[in-house]
C-alpha cells in the first residue's frame, strides 16, 4: 500500500512492502538528495531504452534507462512525468534498482531486463510501480496498443479501446515471470497533476518528479 511521508521536509510518496531501504517516489515538491546521508547520488542519461546498467565507479551512464545499486551508501535516482517508474529490491542479494519505463522500454521488458541484470530468483523480488499515467488517460494509437499487449500472455483488464494500463503492463510482466510481491500506485499523474508532474496534461514539460533509491 502507497503512503506519504516526510522525509528532511519534502513530501514523498512510499510503499510500506519496501522499508528495509531508502525508496521513494517525489512529488512536485522537488527533492534535495545532497539532504540524505548517501556517499554518492548517481542518475543516468535516460533515452527511452532498454538498456541496463549496475552503478559502478563510473560518474556517467549515458542511454540508460535501468540502473541496478548494490554498494552501501549509492543512492540512485532517476526522472519521471508520465512514464512508469519501476523500484525493485532483492531481498536474499541486498540489491536495488530503478528502472524508467516509458511506452517503449514497456514494449521492450525492461523491467524484466532489470531483474536479468540483476541477476534475481524473481520470488526474492519486491517490486515496486510507481506513480505514472494511467488507463483512464493514456490513449495510444493501435500500433503501439498492439506493441504492448503482445508482451503479456495475459491481457485481461489492460485495455479500454485505445487506452492502456501501463503500469499494470509493466506489473503483469513481472508476475508472469514469477515476482509475487508487487505493489501497484493507484496514482495517475494526469488526473493527480497537482502532486505529480505529466508530460501530457501540461504540454510536454521538461519537469520531472523522481524515483529513488539509497541502500
Amino acid at each position: 500500500m502507497f503512503y506519504f511521508d516526510t522525509i528532511n521536509g519534502y513530501r514523498v510518496l512510499k510503499s510500506n512492502l519496501l522499508e528495509e531501504i531508502t525508496a521513494f517516489f517525489t512529488t512536485r515538491e522537488g527533492f534535495d538528495f545532497t539532504g540524505l546521508d548517501a556517499q554518492r547520488i548517481i542518475s543516468p542519461v535516460q533515452t527511452h531504452s532498454d538498456h541496463v546498467e549496475f552503478a559502478d565507479e563510473r560518474s556517467e551512464y549515458p542511454d540508460t534507462d535501468g540502473l541496478v545499486v548494490k554498494n552501501k551508501g549509492d543512492l540512485i535516482y532517476l526522472r519521471f512525468a508520465d512514464c512508469t517508474p519501476l523500484i525493485f529490491y532483492d531481498k536474499k542479494q541486498k540489491i536495488a534498482a530503478v528502472t524508467h519505463a516509458g511506452w517503449r522500454g514497456t514494449a521492450e521488458k525492461i523491467g524484466v531486463k532489470t531483474i536479468l541484470k540483476m541477476n534475481s530468483n524473481p520470488e526474492d523480488i519486491v517490486a515496486i510501480v510507481g506513480p505514472a499515467i494511467s488507463i483512464c488517460c493514456y490513449e495510444v494509437s493501435e500500433d503501439v496498443k498492439d506493441k504492448l499487449l503482445s508482451t503479456v500472455k495475459n491481457q485481461e483488464g489492460l485495455y479500454n479501446g485505445r487506452n492502456v494500463d501501463l503500469k499494470g503492463i509493466n506489473a503483469r510482466q513481472l508476475a508472469e515471470i514469477g515476482v509475487k510481491t508487487i505493489d501497484i500506485c493507484p496514482y495517475c499523474t494526469s488526473c493527480n497533476n497537482d502532486l505529480f508532474f505529466s508530460y501530457r496534461k501540461e504540454k510536454a514539460t521538461k519537469e520531472r518528479h523522481y524515483a529513488a533509491v539509497l541502500i
